[in-house]
């Protein structure tokens, strides 16, 4: 007995399942097309961005904040996040081709070619539209100008002059990086104070460290991407050398709060400790090198900058 023909592709049996294969493709397809979106934003280095200017909100804001000033807060961090993110991808837009030839970002949907150029340009169009909207209605010009500055500092000045040019790149550059106090002082206050440029500068000295560590275990990735870090141009010593000199440096702008009177002994403590332990690990990796080291004072980078700005929040309500 000769087994039932199996139908074909075309025939009435299989539409039913060839229908319920395409949209069980479709509905696998949008998450995926949503999370690929989602990722040219940057999501940890934004939220890094959005926490140091909720902290400069907070600095702003004598006492506890009454509702509507957590809903002016909530506000400006949204509008904020919308820019920050816009600018990441358009970053992404820049350096998809030296993004594909290191491992650390060989996974962006615009490297891989996931995304075309023309839907990331439009993606960080509608972003930054929509966030500078908000900012300028719904908080105030000043902000919405400062964060549009940091958007150009960033995705045109920083990614696209000074990152291919010179290997005083993440110094310059770090001035975008630094902005998110100002955005956030700004946003409750409608101006700049000393306070939030007392801020901006911790970040300004934290920034060359921090990418510094990265860039000498990375060196091999920057080496084949092109661009002049300063590991690839001056050597790993050197390197290492401005790593450690710049923690020195940052140990005393970490002072700056309390010696101005913004914080009290809390947050003097915590700067201690903390600047301390980056001195120390930025010393042992200028004396005794090794990529484990390297990747180790990375980290420690990041911890340094989130608690010392949490110390700041504590001590502006316990005292």
């Amino acid at each position: 007995m000769s087994a039932a023909p199996s139908p074909s592709p075309s025939s009435p049996a299989a539409a039913p399942a060839s229908t319920a294969g395409k949209a069980a493709a479709g509905s696998l397809q949008l998450p995926s097309r949503v999370a690929q979106f989602y990722a040219l934003t940057k999501p940890r280095v934004v939220q890094l961005i959005v926490f140091c200017a909720f902290i400069g909100m907070v600095l702003a804001v004598p006492g506890m904040p009454t509702l509507q000033q957590w809903g002016l807060m909530a506000i400006a961090s949204a509008g904020i996040w919308l820019v920050a993110g816009a600018a990441a991808a358009f970053n992404c837009i820049v350096e998809q081709g030296i993004d594909a030839k290191m491992k650390r970002t060989a996974w962006r949907p615009t490297a891989k070619g996931e995304l075309s150029n023309v839907q990331t340009l439009l993606f960080s169009a509608i972003l930054c539209i929509a966030g500078s909207v908000i900012l300028y209605v719904l908080v105030n010009p000043l902000t919405m100008w400062l964060t549009f500055a940091t958007f150009v500092g960033y995705a045109v000045v920083y990614t696209v002059i000074l990152k291919p040019l010179t290997p005083q790149n993440i110094v310059i550059g770090g001035a975008s990086g630094a902005m998110p106090p100002v955005l956030g002082w700004a946003a409750m206050t409608d101006n700049v104070g000393p306070e939030a440029l007392i801020l901006f500068l911790i970040i300004f000295l934290w920034t060359p460290p921090h990418f510094w560590a990265l860039a000498l275990y990375r060196v091999e990735d920057y080496r084949k991407s092109g661009l002049p870090m300063l590991p690839v141009t001056h050597g790993n010593e050197f390197t290492r050398l401005q790593v450690f000199l710049y923690t020195l440096i940052l140990f005393a702008g970490c002072l700056m709060p309390f010696v101005y009177g913004m914080s009290s002994w809390i947050y003097l403590i915590a700067a201690i400790v903390l600047s301390f332990g980056f001195c120390y690990y930025g010393f042992k990796l200028w004396r005794n090198y090794s990529d484990a080291l390297a990747r180790k004072t990375f980290r420690f980078s990041l911890i340094h900058l989130s608690v010392l700005f949490a110390a700041l929040l504590v001590d502006h309500y316990v005292l």
